[in-house]
């Protein structure tokens, strides 16, 4: 449909233009999700109607006061955004255009070829083949800018009109790999405060992407030296005094950056960190986004619950706090409730491994406790605890000990031995071993129910009650521990084990 696509634009929209991030893109060699097409106020209606029909697409109107519609083709899962001028003319509109990047534009008239690529269960992405640089309209040297990969200000007024491209500017860079001009950077240290003023769903949206590179960390750092981080977040700000007796200048929040930089090199390299499960893991890690933002909150509330116990400074209870905090900042900025309950189980529980970890063997019975209590939070927070407890040491100290991962678990005598690299290793093997029980033996992690509480209540004479929740624990651990393996054993368990509890009990 390329060409034909562009020539059905060309007769419904001669005097359109495209613009933004499908001509941005397409200079790169890339697709778009999008095309956006600029024209003059009073004829975008009449445009939108009429592609609609020769597209037979859905249209719409998605904004009344700045003249935006869109048209949705269901049969190529096409997305086209029509926007009138900003401005008198095309020159005002460019003008007023965050980056100098997206103030470009190209004549829907002039010679090309719109490329379709279409992606299972997506929209179709688009590019613009054959551009022809004689018909392109740069008035800031955007085009330059891309070949030099530099993001840069198309104007002192950009971030003021909308806070939003302060943080836009570090999700562009993580996503196009581009470097920063200094100049924008001097201008969000100014205009930092007033990320305030975004709404929460566009800050979601853009962290979510950022996160989703993998160069997020990098962007975060860099975000972190010009305010606009703790300006929003500024439940994170305590923490850069917080602790630096312990994690040196920059306290909690150097640790903080530390375990994202842990968690995204993670995600991008599961098969050298879990060789036999990454596969099994890739499909659980495909929402980095998620698991990233979960790592970026794990200690927030380190701060609040600092306290001196002798000589030492302890971090009571900051897991569930941190969740409850965590739950906040999430609502804030509009996150489903599901993912909000994620975040907050990954938090609220993150010290369970280390718990475990005090003991020198790790029990069938101790694991499947671990994970009925975390349930769909409980590998997420596995590779959180992994990249909290790999932070603790340098890089090279890693690579060293990342081979012996997977090594039978040493013992608690022989990792005191060898100081914090020992502990992190020790703390690594019960994050491996715990990988192990859950896939390569699910039977003891989640049993198969033998009985019911319906044959429970039968067997036993007992009315409903939370009594036989109880006994259908007490089944499933004895399964876990191997005491039962039939249905007749598990009804014969209870009987041996709880004939007359209920009388006894009353």
């Amino acid at each position: 449909m390329g060409s034909s696509l562009a020539d059905i634009l060309r007769q419904a929209a001669p005097d359109a233009y495209y613009v933004g991030g499908a001509v941005r893109d397409s200079l790169l060699k890339k697709y778009s999700g999008d095309i956006d097409l600029a024209l003059p106020k009073e004829r975008v209606k009449p445009v939108a109607l009429s592609l609609a029909k020769a597209l037979k697409a859905a249209a719409f109107e998605m904004d009344p006061q700045f003249g935006v519609w869109r048209l949705v083709s269901r049969k190529e899962n096409l997305q086209l955004d029509l926007t009138a001028f900003q401005g008198k003319n095309l020159k005002e509109d460019l003008r007023r255009r965050d980056f100098t990047f997206n103030a470009l534009a190209y004549p829907v008239s002039a010679p090309v070829i719109l490329e379709v690529k279409a992606v299972k269960g997506q929209k179709a992405k688009l590019r613009l083949k054959n551009l022809q640089k004689k018909f392109l309209i740069d008035l800031k040297g955007g085009v330059a800018d891309l070949s030099a990969k530099t993001i840069r200000l198309n104007g002192t007024h950009v971030f003021v009109e909308d806070p939003l491209r302060m943080l836009r500017v570090f999700r562009h860079a993580a996503e196009l790999n581009f470097v920063i001009a200094p100049s924008i950077l001097k201008q969000i240290k100014k205009d930092a405060p007033l990320i305030v003023q975004s709404a929460g769903e566009r800050v979601q949206e853009e962290l979510r992407r950022l996160f989703n590179t993998p160069r997020a960390y990098a962007q975060l750092s860099l975000m972190d030296s010009t305010g606009l981080l703790t300006a929003l977040f500024p439940e994170l700000e305590p923490q850069r005094t917080c602790a630096e007796c312990y994690y040196g200048k920059g306290g909690v929040l150097k640790h903080t950056l530390d375990c994202f930089k842990r968690e995204e090199w993670l995600l991008e390299n599961l098969s050298k960190a879990f060789p036999k499960y990454h596969k099994k893991l890739a499909v659980l890690a495909e929402n980095k986004s998620l698991f990233k933002m979960a790592v970026l909150l794990h200690d927030v509330a380190k701060p609040a619950t600092a306290k001196m116990v002798g000589e030492r400074l302890r971090f009571f209870y900051h897991e569930q706090k941190g969740a409850h905090m965590a739950r906040e900042i999430l609502e804030r900025l509009h996150y489903s409730k599901a993912d909000s309950r994620l975040i907050g189980a990954m938090i609220g529980e993150h010290l369970r491994p280390s718990n475990l970890a005090s003991n020198d063997v790790i029990t069938d019975r101790g694991a499947y406790k671990f994970f009925r209590d975390l349930d769909t939070a409980a590998l997420p927070m596995l590779l959180l605890c992994w990249a909290d407890y790999t932070s603790y040491i340098t890089d090279s100290q890693l690579r060293r000990i990342l081979p012996r991962s997977a090594d039978k678990l040493m013992s608690l005598e022989k990792a005191k031995k060898t100081a914090n690299i020992g502990k992190t290793l020790r703390h690594m093997q019960v994050l491996s071993l715990l990988l192990q029980k859950y896939f390569d033996s699910p039977k003891k992690i989640k049993p198969v129910k033998l009985i019911d509480g319906q044959e429970v209540m039968r067997a036993l004479g007992v009315p409903p009650s939370p009594l036989v929740g109880q006994i259908l624990e007490a089944v499933a651990l004895a399964q876990v521990e191997g005491k039962v393996t039939t249905r007749a054993e598990a009804l014969a368990f209870i009987r041996s084990h709880f004939c007359g509890k209920e009388a006894a009990e009353s």
